[in-house]
C-alpha cells in the first residue's frame, strides 16, 4: 500500500529528500507515485507536519 500526501502539506522538501527511490514530487500538495513507493515509510518519519499517511 503506497503512502499518500495530505493537503497539510507545507511543500517543505523534507520528505523527497528520505525517500529512497525517489517517489515523491514537487506539487501542491506534493505526490508519492504509488507504482514507484515501496512503502518504508521513510517519508512519513521525516514530514513536521504528519501530511503523510498510508492510503
Amino acid at each position: 500500500m503506497a503512502h499518500v500526501i495530505t493537503e497539510e502539506c507545507i511543500a517543505c522538501g523534507a520528505c523527497i529528500s528520505t525517500c529512497p527511490v525517489d517517489a515523491i514530487s514537487e506539487g501542491e500538495p506534493y505526490v508519492i507515485d504509488a507504482g514507484t513507493c515501496t512503502d518504508c515509510a521513510a517519508c512519513v518519519d521525516s514530514c513536521p507536519v504528519d501530511a503523510i499517511s498510508a492510503d
